[in-house]
């Protein structure tokens, strides 16, 4: 057997074990197992609210345990496959050792991303909000790109959205636009796209055919739950009702429903009109609000633990993250992982895995420099 392949399946065995470590696989094996007794107790179900508590926790530890459980028998797999094609160095064996390599290594990165989303938000849904920047009728096609570039990622991974919120431009694309996305961990893979994105193209809007540098700012945050206790007082929030004036006909209503709420101590300005209910919009924009508001006091304790451990790599939001050069060259880079392709138009169709993981490393490896004397907290 090829001795470079035995080496592979050995680190991906390695690879399992530290996941299963670093999940503590026993210790939620157990806490499953007591909630699952609970469960099958006479009375269960006499207190609903802690009922339904106690089958979100056993969700939560299923969708960690069982692909980890699968991990464990694709390793007992590779270890008799390997055994096999040591006995038979047959070109088939080898050949079937190799897909199992390649679909065990793809499982196995998939929980290594997993294990780096453990924010206390990572596995809420999200708001994701584009924001024409600097460019003109530019920045706000741009700013339509960019929506199109999240769509298509979200389709390919499972997860649905829909437009709350959309603001023409006057020429073409959008001022801006809020997209409500739905499912476990959309926050956790998106956080990093928050911030500026920077194009650079030759213009379709320019007659001169001139090269052109826009701007768009993505803001990304976790969707809130209505129980969760913010205290926002009647008092400091003011509410408008207005006309809707979104772009694409169909994707927002164009009734007097929309609404604008404004939390005047913090300035934070939110605005829904997806739904024809004000009664709807109202509720989902105070769900934006408490996102933001949230977000807003944990950037302000990171940028305390950014002083104290001078971290100079952290980047705040409002600052060029991306870069999209499409001329003269082509080139995507992020300018704080250094994670680079020449692929651009992959990337506008959405392919921005890559860009999501080394965002995710990163914040890992940083959090494990920086946090280590604060993990008592």
């Amino acid at each position: 057997m090829d001795a470079e392949l035995k080496r592979t399946v050995q680190d991906i065995t390695g690879r399992i074990l530290r996941l299963g470590t670093l999940f503590d696989v026993a210790a939620k094996e157990s806490r499953k197992a007591e909630i699952q007794s609970r469960m099958a107790a006479p009375g269960f179900w006499d207190n609903s609210e802690t009922a339904q508590a106690a089958i979100q926790q056993l969700k939560t530890l299923t969708d960690v345990l069982k692909p980890l459980g699968e991990l464990a028998g694709a390793a007992e797999d590779l270890g008799a496959l390997v055994e096999l094609a040591e006995e038979d160095s047959s070109p088939e064996t080898e050949a079937e050792l190799r897909l199992e390599v390649q679909r065990v290594e793809k499982l196995v990165r998939d929980a290594e991303l997993r294990a780096m989303l453990s924010g206390p938000h990572d596995q809420r849904g999200a708001f994701v909000t584009i924001q024409a920047g600097a460019g003109g009728t530019d920045a706000c096609d741009w700013a339509q790109m960019l929506l199109r570039m999240y769509q298509m990622w979200l389709g390919d991974h499972g997860f649905q959205s829909e437009i709350v919120d959309a603001s023409a431009g006057e020429e073409a694309g959008l001022r801006s636009v809020t997209l409500e996305v739905h499912g476990d961990y959309a926050y956790g893979h998106l956080q990093g796209e928050t911030g500026v994105h920077r194009l650079v193209r030759i213009s379709p809007y320019d007659a001169n055919s001139r090269r052109h540098t826009s701007f768009a700012s993505v803001d990304v945050m976790p969707e809130i739950d209505e129980d969760i206790n913010i205290d926002i007082r009647d008092e400091d929030i003011e509410v408008e009702c207005i006309r809707s004036s979104g772009a694409g006909g169909q994707h927002v209503n164009k009734t007097s429903s929309c609404v604008r709420m404004t939390h005047i101590p913090s300035g934070i300005v939110v605005k829904c009109q997806n739904e024809r209910s004000q009664h709807k919009n109202r509720k989902m924009a105070l769900s934006m609000l408490k996102a933001k508001l949230i977000r807003m006091e944990e950037q302000k304790r990171q940028a305390e633990l950014d002083r104290m451990y001078d971290e100079k790599g952290e980047i705040a939001f409002g600052s060029q993250i991306r870069s999209y050069v499409l001329q003269p060259y082509q080139l995507v880079k992020d300018h704080r992982t250094e994670e680079e392709t020449a692929k651009v138009l992959d990337v506008l169709d959405g392919h921005i895995d890559s860009f999501v993981e080394a965002y995710l490393r990163m914040k890992m490896e940083n959090g494990a420099s920086a946090g280590g004397t604060d993990k008592g907290k």
